[in-house]
């Protein structure tokens, strides 16, 4: 498997690595910084360099069949097996998506334990993101409610924890799992990402270090989208 280096520390922006395998457009390295498609999360983009030439990475994607990570480049490419290269990463948009990512778990967590909704479905993308919650009736004041909530845990600037549990151990764990249809992967150990005395999740994808990182998290919209999909829209400011 790639070894994940945005599950240990999400700040590192450049890394070098080793092209391990060739697949067409896509190359696979023996370790990345570059979060892919998961989730609800978008891929990171960035560049692979090798020498002097940029190659412009514009999805990753994950295999399921090995959990190597596949760099997908947006032209043809001279890259092979053995080539040392150096990733790097659009920095500014990583960074937004994980600014919404934490806010994401800190409303998720206010909605679980005002209202026992659980996510239904969602997305992120630059410049906003959205979750559906399985609440049975609409009522608006309840996302702006949630939302007014979620920002004074951000001005607390509350240090989010990433550790590792057994499956077991984890699962244990009273709302480790606010999506309502599936279960952390068949692994045994899960990464598990917590906000104290907010929130404990099994998650695999990037956050901030501190919620005063998040900056203001703001109300967009809510919809109804349906039996138990209750949609709210939010961003983050600045």
């Amino acid at each position: 498997m790639t070894e994940l280096i945005y599950q240990v520390d999400s700040y590192v922006r450049e890394f070098d690595a080793v092209v391990e395998e060739v697949r067409g457009r896509g190359v696979v390295l023996d370790k990345t910084a570059f979060n892919p498609r998961s989730g609800g999360l978008p891929p990171d983009t960035g560049y692979l360099v090798k020498a002097s030439r940029e190659y412009r990475v514009i999805d990753v994607e994950i295999d399921k069949e090995s959990m190597n990570v596949v760099h997908v480049i947006n032209s043809e490419h001279d890259l092979l097996p053995g080539d040392i290269v150096r990733g790097a990463i659009d920095w500014s948009r990583r960074y937004r998506v994980m600014r919404l990512h934490t806010a994401a778990h800190i409303l998720s967590a206010i909605m679980y334990l005002k209202n026992g909704a659980l996510i239904t479905g969602g997305s992120i993308y630059e410049e906003y993101a959205y979750d559906d919650y399985s609440l049975e009736s609409f009522d608006l004041d309840i996302f702006k409610d949630a939302v007014s909530e979620a920002n004074e845990v951000v001005k607390r600037g509350v240090d989010v924890k990433i550790y590792w549990l057994s499956r077991e151990e984890a699962l244990r764990i009273p709302g480790v799992v606010k999506l309502a249809s599936k279960m952390p992967p068949s692994i045994a150990t899960l990464r598990i990402v917590e906000i104290p005395g907010v929130d404990v999740q099994a998650d695999g994808g990037p956050h901030v270090k501190n919620t005063q990182e998040i900056g203001e998290i703001v109300f967009v919209k809510a919809e109804n989208k349906g039996r138990k999909r209750k949609r709210l829209y939010y961003s983050v400011r600045p």
